[in-house]
Order: structure tokens, then C-alpha cells, then sequence
């Protein structure tokens, strides 16, 4: 019962600061454009109380606790505001001023991304790949184990050849007929020089291979510590590269979308909703290294919320810059609102569907037992 208290809670703190940290973006970029905000909201409503009330802006807290909110002035585009003058409303902006508001939510998710990972680098240092793979797990009765090969080694050549990636492991295997071939493996900081005879084995999962070695590994990496400055650096490049797989992993969302229908397993990378996410949460503070696995996954998902919101799909923030442009193409002439609004409202009502489908599929998961993160 604990635990899963933890777990909600730590849930709930990671939605309230992505958001918050979203919606801030735009709020500051509002009051720098000159555009009326008539409240900035911690929380959704209903509201609890108003903390404090600064130059026409309401700060408030409300009852849920599910991140929180910007409410734009909706003055007429004619009528006189004593503090923002004619035209204040975020409806009556000129269209880049409208762009730079809604793009600004986004942009901060990032920015929040590169400074998770800026200090998670500074406190753990960076990762470095270095030449070979890492022995993770040697199993008992294989040529592996025969051959003296331990945990911890780090595989450097197979057969007189350098590993470069890891399909090279594998070809190997199936390239030495059965015959004994040369192994060097890096061992306390020496190189060891090993005899290996690739045949058959099974892992403990009953897998069957007619020809490999009995190990399980994966790439070889060393943790270098670096000045805050060169993390900050590292947090951002590493952000900026995670941006572009997930980027490119769109491309197999109806797969995974699809996956959920089939009565197979779903395929590994499944989107998830608010409950697979909660359980993501609770998977990762259970870690060793649990704080810093929370901000590494509240940093993953910054950066989903940075990618998902400037998508042109209606109802997010993507969508009311593609409105904006038009309008600006058009000379300042606007999409007709019950148009736009049509628009959103189609858009909300496609969201909330989807969103419904993977939250079943969420429940379902949780039923069975099944990881959100994978065993």
C-alpha cells in the first residue's frame, strides 16, 4: 500500500511539473508579448483559492492536481484594456505574436529536458561507448562457460576480428562451422587471450540456439565525469538526439497503435496514457537509483510533450500555429472561429477516443502484470 502510494504521488508531482513547466512557457511569453492573461492556475479547476492577484493576473490553486493552466483575456478586439490597451486578447494578437505564445509551451518542455539531463550527467558523468560488448550474464553449460569467459568481461575481438557492433557476435558464431575460434576479452584492465567453440545451447528461458556461445551481452560503456558546463552540453546534445528517434519512431505509431487491437502481444514501444505512465512511475523509484530514474523518465517524457504539442494535430498547440500562419499568409485575414473551433472540437473528441483506447489497454496491462518498461 505504501509503494503505491509513492507511486501516485511521484506521479502526480512529475504531471504537475511537466505541465506546469509547459504552461508557464506560454504564460511568460503572453505578458512579454503584451497579451492579457487574466489567470495562471496550479492545478484544474475547481478553484481552491486565489493566492495572490499581481498587475490584473490571478495566481490560484485549484482542487485537481493534474498540472495546470493559462486563461487568456477574451476582450473584444476593439475594447480598451487600462493595462494592455485595444486589442489585449490573445484572439486579436497579430499571428507571429500568436506563434510565439504557442510555441513557446513546447520549447520549455525542451529546455526542461536538456537541464534534467545537464544535471543528471553532472552528477552520474557521461556515458562514453567504447570498442567491444559487455559480458552481462554467462549460463551454465555452454561454450562460453566452458571457454572461461566471466561475468564482467568485455568482449574485444572473436576470431582475429575487433567488435565494432554487435551483430559481429552472432556471425561469428555461425561463421566458425563449430570450430574452435580466438576470443580476447578485457578483464581488470588486462587482455585476456581465450579459446571459444561456438555450438549448441539453451538459455533459461528455454530458447534453443544450434550454434553460439552463452552469454548475454550489450555495448560497452564508461562513465566519465565532466564539469557542470560540459554536462549542461552533453544534456543538451543527448536531448536534441533523443528528439530525433522519437521523431523517427512515429513513423511505426499505428503499428503500435494496431498492436493493441491484435490478440497477440503488442510489439515494444506501445503508447501509453496516464495509468501507463503512473506505472512507468512506480517501476522506476522501485530501481536502485531511483531519484535519478524519476527525472530521467520525467525528462523523456518533457521531450514527448516538446514533440507531440507542435504536431499539427488539432486541439494542440501544433494546430493553433498552423491556424496562426494562415492567417498571417492571408494578411492578417483569420480562419472564420466557428471554422477553427469545429476544427479543435474534431480534433479534442479524436484525442479523448485514442486516449480512451490505450487507457483500457493501460487497465489491461496492470491486470495481467505485464511491465510498461519491459522485464
Amino acid at each position: 500500500m505504501t509503494t503505491t502510494l509513492i507511486s501516485i504521488g511521484a506521479f502526480l508531482l512529475m504531471l504537475v511539473i511537466l505541465v506546469l513547466v509547459h504552461e508557464l512557457g506560454h504564460f511568460l511569453t503572453a505578458i512579454w508579448m503584451g497579451i492579457k492573461v487574466e489567470e495562471f492556475g496550479i492545478g484544474y479547476p475547481p478553484r481552491a483559492l486565489v493566492m495572490f492577484e499581481h498587475k490584473g493576473v490571478k495566481y490560484t490553486l485549484n482542487w485537481l492536481p493534474l498540472g495546470g493552466f493559462v486563461r487568456f483575456a477574451s476582450n473584444d478586439e476593439g475594447k480598451e484594456d487600462s493595462l494592455y490597451g485595444a486589442g489585449g486578447s490573445l484572439a486579436a494578437a497579430t499571428p507571429w505574436r500568436k506563434i510565439l505564445v504557442m510555441i513557446a509551451g513546447p520549447l520549455m518542455n525542451l529546455v526542461l529536458a536538456m537541464a534534467v539531463f545537464g544535471v543528471i550527467f553532472a552528477l552520474q558523468g557521461v556515458p562514453r561507448p567504447m570498442p567491444g560488448q559487455q559480458i552481462g550474464a554467462v549460463f551454465e553449460d555452454t561454450p562460453a562457460a566452458a571457454a572461461g569467459i566471466q561475468v564482467g568481461d568485455v568482449l574485444l575481438s572473436l576470431d582475429g576480428l575487433a567488435l565494432t557492433s554487435s551483430d559481429m557476435i552472432g556471425q561469428a558464431a555461425r561463421q566458425s562451422g563449430g570450430e574452435p575460434i580466438p576470443a580476447v576479452v578485457l578483464r581488470d584492465g588486462q587482455e585476456v587471450a581465450l579459446t571459444v567453440t561456438p555450438g549448441p545451447w539453451r538459455s533459461p528461458d528455454g530458447a534453443s540456439y544450434e550454434l553460439g556461445f552463452g552469454f548475454s551481452y550489450s555495448p560497452y560503456v564508461v562513465i566519465e565525469q565532466v564539469n557542470p558546463l560540459a554536462a549542461l552540453w552533453m544534456g543538451t546534445t543527448y536531448s536534441i538526439d533523443l528528439t530525433g528517434q522519437m521523431l523517427r519512431s512515429l513513423a511505426s505509431l499505428p503499428a503500435a497503435i494496431g498492436g493493441i487491437f491484435s490478440p497477440t502481444p503488442s510489439p515494444a514501444g506501445e503508447p501509453i496514457g496516464p495509468i501507463g505512465i503512473a506505472r512507468a512511475t512506480g517501476e522506476v523509484i522501485q530501481q536502485p537509483g531511483g531519484f535519478l530514474a524519476f527525472w530521467n523518465l520525467t525528462a523523456i517524457l518533457s521531450l514527448n510533450l516538446f514533440l507531440l504539442n507542435l504536431l499539427p494535430i488539432p486541439a494542440l498547440d501544433g494546430s493553433h500555429i498552423i491556424f496562426a500562419i494562415i492567417e498571417w499568409l492571408r494578411g492578417g485575414k483569420k480562419v472564420p472561429p466557428e471554422k477553427e473551433a469545429l476544427v479543435h472540437a474534431f480534433g479534442f473528441v479524436a484525442l479523448m477516443s485514442l486516449m480512451l483506447v490505450i487507457t483500457v489497454n493501460d487497465v489491461i496491462n496492470a491486470f495481467q502484470g505485464t511491465p510498461v518498461l519491459g522485464n
